[in-house]
Parts: C-alpha cells; structure tokens; sequence
C-alpha cells in the first residue's frame, strides 16, 4: 500500500504551478512554486522539520522537551506538526501585528502562544526576540530553534527546496523570485542553484521599513530605515546569519498595499489563495520585468495559504481602513452627484404629489420622512403601479394609505458591491446618511452606473 507513516512525511515536493493572467505582461515564462501545499500549508515545514531533526542528532533536543521559537506564525505551525508526531510541547511568541488565524491554528495543534508587542527593539525584554530566548534558559529541557540564526534553516531548501526546482524546471530556470525575511528559504535555495548553475538570478523581495535591503548595498546595519510594516512573514530589523549576500543579485522592496492587491489578483485571476508575501513576491517581479527576456524562466516562490490572512487582505473592510482597496462605496456614489438634495414626500402627502415627482425628476423609489426628518416608509413607481391599477380613486389619498416599508439604512463607506444583497426587486433602493446627518439615496441605477465607469 502506497502510505505515509506520519504527516511529516508529506513535506515538500510541492508543485511547480506556471502563471498565466497575472504574468500576461510579462516577457518570459514565470512559474510559481506553491509551497503551501505542505501539510502546515507553508515552506516554513521544510526548515522547521530539520531544525528538529539536527538538534535531535546533536542532542540538543531530548525526548518529552520544550521546542521554543518566535515566530510569525508558519515556523511555529511546521514545529508544532513535528512535536505532535514526535512527542514534544511548544511555546511560541509572536507580534501583535500577525493575523488572529496563525494564532488560533497554533493554538488547535497544541502549542501554547505568547503575543509581544511589535515596535520594540529587537533586543528589548518585551520582544518576542528576548521573550523566546529569556524562556529558553528558564524552562528545563528545552530547546530554542532560533531559525534565524539556526543554519539548519538554510540547510533545508539547500536539500530540498534548491534541487526540487532544478528538477521541475529541467535546469533551465534563469531566475529565483523570493520574499527575504529569515533569510533561509532564499539563501538555501539559492546555494543549491546557484552550484548548479552560477548564472541564475536570485532577486531578494523585501519591504519598506527592513533594513535588509540597505545592508545588502551598503553592508551596513542602519537603523534609521527601520519603521513599522504591515507586511507578514518577511522583512527585518536585523540581518540574521542564516544570509549568504554573496548568492543574492538583487533585493527590491515592495509597498504594504502593492503586496496586498496582488495577493488579491493571485487568488482571483489564478485561483492561487496564497499569503502576503506571495503578493508582495510577484510585485517584486512586476517592478523589474524591464530586466526580463523572452526566454527566461521565473520561479517565484509563494510561501503559504491566504487562509492565515483572511482577517486582513482578504478583509475588505480591512483593506479599506487602510486605503489599500479602491473600491467604490455610497460615498462615491453621493459625491458624484455633488450632494444634490434628496427629494422625499411625507405621509401626509398626496399620492398625486408622489407621481408628480417621479414623472419631474425620473425617478421610481422615494423615501417617505416623518416631520423631524427620520425615514419612516417609501414609495416606489411599482408599487404605485399594483395599487392604483387596483383603485384609481388612490391618487387623491394620502401617502400613508400606501406607503411601503422604509428602505435599508446603510452605512457611508460601504463597498458598493455588496448593496446588490440589499437590493431586491421589492426593495428598489437604500439610503444613506452623510457626515452632515443628510439622508441620501441610492437605487439599483445608481450602482450600475458606478460600477460600469
């Protein structure tokens, strides 16, 4: 029978996935490498497998010890599928900037997670850093991974991650594409090829607010490009051993919100539902496709699964917040008009007066509003139409006699998109209520209109 005696036997030999829309600009072929295939969904399984396993050759690790690690999440999720199978306990910390998924999941495989604030030093007593390493001498039995600084880091995709794209690719890829934060997945990688071919490109993706990328120009740590980010799983504030600048010909940094967007556009346009720094990744290589000929081959590696950020990029509000998403929302929609004046009957209206309007104005849905100015029902061309066609004697009655329900109130910011739910062929339209306390309406037409400009 063709089985695996243990998750960990699934790790790697992950597929090497060519792009198609979203490289459609570019030049050359371009392939993904889709490391969340692994069974921890991310390339962190590699690395944090063998970090395990040297220690236990070297005795580092005994039986029923603590595996301690700060993580930002994926490392944490592939040490913690090693504890389970081989019988350890983990504690990990973490920043406050991760997603609340990588933390509930490590949390259901059994780990215990300390979250430490992000915007300290690395080397402050409250950073995850000195947390993890404070732990380590304080708990019996115990091992630090360190996977920055542990070069059984590297050592895993110089055995596996290197020689499984030489293979896919049939020794002719031309360039590496990789988000650079631990420094292993690029540099291991890039050992193995770099053998086998000295001529292939290794293009390093950082983000703005790492120091990585003046380091590797300057060969000079300097704190003054350190600032907070918003990207996960790559980027630091300090160069970690694990680095070999000399297999690394490039490093280009990519914005939060560019990163974000397309890793939007992979899960849309090619169904890959990968993390952050896939998209920041493949940014990386839409910035330099300049540098790019026709009969190059591209591996870019997309680390791990959207499924850890679906709070964050895959949250529109999320996006929104943070001005990465331009999407339309009703305040569009009200600003096109230049606040023009919202044109309403109240109940002690005519039902003649309600006709006048709509014929005046061409317009089928009208907010009814009390005395003070509240929405209290509508009228609508339609169901004007069924009543009176029912009773002609209705145009001289009043407005409340056939009033229908008030329309939906929804909020100024939301997406226009999602108005299509609220909508319905019994309620033509909803309103809105400005910064002012202006009520505003906004029908089925309006929407077509925005989201056909």
């Amino acid at each position: 029978m063709k089985i695996k005696q243990n998750i960990l036997e699934t790790i790697g030999n992950t597929p090497l996935i060519k792009l198609n829309k979203v490289a459609k600009d570019l030049p050359c072929t371009v392939l993904a490498k889709v490391d969340y295939f692994n069974p921890g969904n991310s390339i962190k399984d590699r690395m944090a497998l063998k970090m395990v396993e040297v220690a236990e050759k070297e005795g580092k690790l005994k039986p029923g010890g603590t595996i301690i690690e700060c993580t930002s999440g994926n490392t944490g999720m592939g040490l913690a599928l090693a504890a389970c199978v081989k019988g350890y306990k983990c504690i990990f910390t973490t920043t406050d900037k991760q997603s609340k998924e990588k933390m509930d999941i490590l949390k259901a495989v059994g780990a215990e997670v300390i979250v430490c604030p992000t915007n300290v030093e690395p080397d402050d007593p409250r950073s995850y850093y000195s947390i993890a390493r404070r732990l380590a001498k304080e708990i019996p039995n115990s091992f630090h991974c360190n996977q920055y600084d542990n070069l059984a880091n590297r050592l895993a995709h110089y055995e596996s991650t290197g020689p499984e794209i030489w293979e896919q690719t049939e020794g002719k890829i031309t360039h590496l594409v990789c988000t650079a934060g631990t420094g292993g997945t690029i540099t291991g990688t890039a050992q193995y090829l770099k053998e086998k071919n000295p001529n292939i490109q290794i293009w390093a993706i950082d983000v703005y607010g790492s120091l990585l990328t003046n380091y590797f120009k300057t060969g000079e740590i300097d704190m003054s490009y350190v600032h907070p980010y918003i990207s996960e799983g790559f980027g630091e504030d300090f160069v970690p051993e694990n680095y070999d600048m000399s297999v690394i010909d490039h490093f280009e940094q990519v914005t939060d919100k560019d990163g974000a967007i397309v890793a939007r556009r992979l899960a849309k346009e090619e169904g890959l539902f990968c993390g952050y720094s896939a998209g920041s990744c493949f940014q990386g290589l839409l910035q330099l496709k300049d540098r790019l000929k026709k009969d190059d081959v591209v591996v870019c590696i997309f680390h791990d699964h959207g499924s850890r950020y679906v709070g964050k990029i895959y949250n529109d509000q999320w996006m929104m917040e943070r001005g990465f998403l331009e999407v339309k929302t009703c305040k569009d929609i009200i600003n096109a008009r230049q606040h023009k004046k919202l044109i309403a009957v109240h109940p002690n209206h005519q039902v003649s007066e309600a006709v006048n309007l709509m014929k005046k104005y061409d317009i089928e849905n009208i907010p009814v509003m009390s005395e003070d100015g509240q929405p209290i029902g509508s009228i609508s061309e339609q169901g004007l139409f069924q009543k009176m066609f029912g009773d002609q004697d209705l145009r001289g009655a009043n407005i409340e006699a056939v009033m229908e329900p008030a329309y939906p109130l929804v909020e100024l910011n939301s997406p226009v998109e999602k108005l299509g739910k609220l909508i319905t062929k019994e309620n033509g339209a909803v309103l809105v209520k400005d910064e002012q306390g202006n009520y505003h309406i906004v029908t089925k037409y309006d929407i077509i209109q925005s989201m056909a400009q």
